[in-house]
């Protein structure tokens, strides 16, 4: 803005319109909001794009209610700070809801202003960023800020999968708010300052009678443990949007594009010595697959996905080759690496935002089965078992699997199996592949002969070890072409490395149809 005392009238209105502007709701509110440990939106913004690049739209734009007083209660830009800029180099659009103005409640006009730079985004193919900090809907404006919600709802949705869609949650985020966040690709929280939930703890025990606190009710740790909600938490803004810009790495800006390649100093080809004794020969003995993980991807760098969810599942970014990839595996850490209802439905949702974005997934398999119990089977994990085969057979990306140990029952077919138009099945000399655990399988396939031996605890350790000879390993299957190649553990990474790189101009589509059903 100009400085000069001697401005034409016409200029020192746009300068004094453009210092109201920028101090939304005013010094004292703004004072608040950093007391209250958060930055504010312009400073949030600032933080997310490469210094200098910042475009605002809709500066100007005021709300046009009248009742309640509201004509007289105007702030320039209304709540929210839409526009687009850049994050390393790459074009992105973004909205950071303000609540030094009016708490950062949502009007018509905020929501058109969010509406118009979500169209464009989707005209000109690149992600849309939203930080999240608003005390809901207006209720001053009634139904019009309720349509306004349903607007944005819309287009979140037609966005999906057509441009990457992030939410930060980075304050207050209640009732009909939290579905725009909840439609897009990742949502991030900040602990101590933001929360989510549709229903409030006063409404909550009202109606149920429950004392509840926010923070134990829709907190960062309550979404990011319990209900999966919540991808990614950071102990303050900063971290916050540091994590943003991470994961924005990682992603196209459209479905048309790949990933960005970064080249690294990471021989792709390398060996790698200690995975020839990392993984235990025995079956039922634990070990942290993440490790496994680290040593094949360049730098070691995995980028996690709701880490503290389901955790029996491990879901996440990385590069091979400086190529980015999906990665999924079991971790027999935790539960053994069993799949459940919430490691079916985390990993599920993983594997579609890969294959809507033309990202290569590879997928490491030790997996014992699926969870046995009546919580999970009045759960529904049939249906949601079923997500997660649904997900891994309709992705056409290059999908490359390795089977580290354990594949037993149908959990061998849902984790990206050759059956579900897995590009390369690999696998280590330690696999099993079968029906069931050997121990299992003798007490139903051998149980009469086991019944009629002089001495049963013999004859069931002969059986088990004749049934391990000729399951517990991966011959079988590869004798059948199940498993393309048994491979020495130290070149995993550059069997990878190699496989990504035949596959990288893969094409594959499925049947023409508006959409498919998944069992939701």
């Amino acid at each position: 803005m100009a400085s000069q005392e001697n401005l034409p009238p016409h200029l020192k209105r746009l300068d004094e319109l453009n210092e109201k502007a920028l101090v939304g709701g005013g010094v004292e509110r703004i004072k608040k909001q950093h007391e209250g440990g958060k930055l504010t939106a312009r400073e949030r913004i600032d933080l997310l794009l490469d210094p200098g690049s910042f475009v605002e739209i809709g500066r100007f734009v005021m709300h046009r209610a009248t009742d309640f007083g509201m004509e007289n209660q105007k702030v320039l830009g209304d709540g929210v700070v839409t526009g687009y800029g850049t994050v390393d180099g790459r074009k992105i659009f973004v909205f950071a809801q303000d609540f030094t103005v009016f708490g950062g409640s949502l009007s018509g006009a905020y929501a058109q202003k969010i509406c118009k730079v979500m169209d464009m985004a989707l005209k000109v193919g690149a992600p849309v960023i939203g930080l999240n900090d608003s005390g809901g809907a207006r209720i001053q404006e009634g139904v019009e800020s309720l349509a306004g919600y349903a607007d944005i709802f819309l287009r979140n949705t037609l966005a999906s999968g057509v441009v990457p869609q992030i939410s930060a949650i980075m304050g207050p985020c209640a009732g009909g708010a939290v579905y725009s966040p909840a439609i897009t690709d990742f949502i991030l929280m900040v602990e101590g300052t933001s929360y989510m939930f549709i229903t409030g703890p006063d409404v909550i025990k009202t109606v149920t009678h429950e004392d509840v606190t926010k923070e134990d009710l829709g907190g960062a740790h309550t979404h990011a443990t319990k209900s999966g909600v919540c991808h990614l938490t950071s102990p303050d803004d900063q971290t916050c949007i540091a994590q943003v810009r991470e994961l924005l790495s990682f992603l196209p800006s459209n479905n048309q594009e790949d990933a960005p390649f970064r080249p690294t100093q990471d021989p792709p080809l390398r060996e790698v010595p200690e995975l020839d004794t990392m993984i235990p020969v025995e079956s039922n003995k634990p070990y942290d697959v993440k490790e496994v993980v680290a040593r094949v991807v360049d730098d070691g760098n995995l980028f996690e996905i709701a880490a503290e969810y389901a955790a029996n599942i491990v879901v996440g970014f990385a590069r091979i080759g400086g190529r980015v990839v999906g990665v999924v595996a079991n971790q027999p850490q935790v539960l053994a690496g069993v799949l459940d209802i919430d490691a079916s439905m985390k990993a599920a949702r993983f594997v579609r935002f890969c294959d809507c974005f033309n990202i290569p997934l590879v997928t490491f398999v030790d997996v014992p089965g699926f969870l046995p119990g009546t919580d999970q089977e009045y759960g529904g994990i049939i249906k949601h078992g079923a997500k997660l085969l649904f997900a891994f057979a309709e992705a056409t990306v290059p999908k490359v699997t390795v089977i580290l140990r354990k594949a037993y029952g149908g959990a061998y077919d849902v984790m990206a199996s050759k059956h579900i138009r897995a590009d390369v099945n690999l696998a280590f000399p330690t696999a099993e592949i079968a029906v069931m655990g050997p121990d299992g399988a003798v007490n139903i396939v051998r149980r009469n002969e086991i019944a009629k031996a002089a001495d049963p605890a013999k004859a069931r350790a002969d059986f088990v070890l004749d049934y391990k000879e000729k399951f517990a390993n991966p011959y079988k299957a590869a004798e059948l072409g199940f498993i393309d190649e048994v491979i020495y553990p130290r070149t995993l990474r550059q069997r990878l490395h190699r496989a990504l790189e035949m596959l990288k101009d893969k094409r594959d589509s499925n049947p023409p149809k508006k959409h498919t059903n998944i069992p939701l």
